[in-house]
């Protein structure tokens, strides 16, 4: 693999890092805290199906990411330039975000609508940004690099939370919605501005040629042509198949922690919120000690490590009795969610070739958004049928799995 012409400045690694505090604006505000429960309690207002719309609506941006990344970054790799889609993407992202503020009750079109372009903007973005990450720092440093981007979205996260939690304090109520509305324009604004140093400091070192105006046949081609050839890059393979399964594992652990908080254990509102900060702060951590950890031990042992650390949680949590307790588990999965992100991307830059990486990316982001189908489904259904502690262990059966494949990954 090629590495870089020379190591990227300190500047340019920050100006990279901070396109990771950008975006969690959008993820906080729009796809976890606020643009949720307005869609359900204002923009789906007269109808029961305000849950089943707003999972339409995420489903279907999530695959219509999952089908173009591959193409995506094969286009980018044939020379028209990360940044470019990075700044298309980005771009509809935002613009589709600042949109939510016109979005009012009972317009349902147009919620999903801005919906689903906002986070297709939002996910095939981070193909491309992901993709930079050979290119500012050496291979040793790839797990340091890593958890410096995604710490500072958990910083990000909790900035964004902070500025906007005086807009939520008076609820959801008539009278409030304009501030409700108007966190929206802030999560846009955020993005905006906190994604300028990536596209002014970092350059991009592909050569920046003319799109073609066949480009999306050549990313087909092109895309076609790796599935061909997979079988020379069958280490790839075995790890995205592995990434596959434990990041599936990991996201629906996320996903429903919440519901089980609620359910299971009784927690109040208040004591839940506490606990989502609890794992932020944890995963700021997590993202910098295992990025150096990975440096020093190797990419493929320091997410070994994070996802032995997944299983323990799942098994102290089919226990749990206790509510302080759980606040605990929360730094431990705060500090497994980090690490188990940075290492993947990490060990992932360090497995693809020079000249398919945004490509391979592609995958990367396709394979993720891909498992986004199982785990959930799976948890669902154990827990309709049993109960939620007996669905984390279904759940731990694809972490297992993952992990036994993950030991058949080659790695330097």
């Amino acid at each position: 693999m090629t590495l870089p012409e020379s190591p990227a400045s300190r500047g340019k690694i920050l100006s990279w890092t901070l396109f990771d505090f950008a975006n969690t604006a959008f993820y906080v505000l729009i796809l976890t805290v606020g643009y949720p429960l307005y869609f359900k309690k204002i923009v789906a207002v007269g109808t029961d199906q305000g849950d089943a719309l707003w999972g339409i609506s995420f489903s279907i941006s999530m695959l219509i990411v999952a089908l173009i990344s591959p193409i995506l970054g094969a286009v980018a790799d044939f020379g028209a330039g990360k940044k470019r889609f990075l700044g298309l993407f980005t771009g509809i992202c935002i613009g589709a975000t600042g949109s939510l503020f016109f979005v009012e009750g009972a317009m349902i079109l147009q919620g999903m609508a801005l919906l689903i372009l906002a986070n297709i903007g939002f996910e095939a973005g981070l193909v491309f940004y992901d993709a930079f990450l050979p290119e500012i720092t050496t291979e040793r440093s790839y797990g340091r690099v890593s958890g410096y981007g995604f710490a500072m979205g958990y910083v990000g996260s909790l900035v964004t939370l902070l500025i906007a939690l005086p807009l939520y304090s008076e609820g959801f109520g008539h009278e409030n919605l304009s501030n409700i509305r108007l966190s929206f324009l802030i999560a846009a604004g955020m993005f905006f501005l906190f994604a300028l140093p990536l596209f002014l400091a970092v350059p991009d070192r592909q050569r920046s040629a003319a799109l073609p105006p066949d480009f999306i046949t050549i990313g087909i081609r092109r895309v076609l042509s790796t599935f061909r050839e997979f079988s020379k890059y069958r280490n790839v393979g075995r790890f995205l198949l592995s990434y596959f399964l434990y990041i599936d594992a990991v996201n629906t652990i996320i996903v429903f922690s919440s519901i089980f908080a609620d359910e299971t254990l009784k927690l109040e509102v208040e004591e839940i919120i506490i606990f989502f900060a609890i794992v932020q702060t944890s995963a700021v951590v997590g993202s910098v000690l295992f990025g150096i950890l990975a440096d020093k031990l190797g990419h493929k042992r320091s997410l070994t490590i994070s996802l032995l650390i997944w299983i323990v949680i799942l098994v102290i949590a089919y226990f749990i009795e206790n509510k302080m307790a759980f606040f605990g588990v929360g730094v431990l999965a705060g500090v497994a969610l980090g690490s188990s992100q940075s290492s993947s991307r990490s060990l992932m830059s360090s497995l693809v070739p020079a000249e398919k990486k945004t490509e391979f990316f592609g995958f990367y982001s396709f394979f993720g958004k891909a498992s986004a189908i199982i785990g959930p489904a799976l948890f669902g259904l154990v827990s309709s049928n049993v109960n939620q502690r007996a669905a984390l262990l279904a759940v731990g059966v694809l972490l297992v799995a993952g992990l036994l494949l993950l030991r058949r990954v080659e790695s330097r």
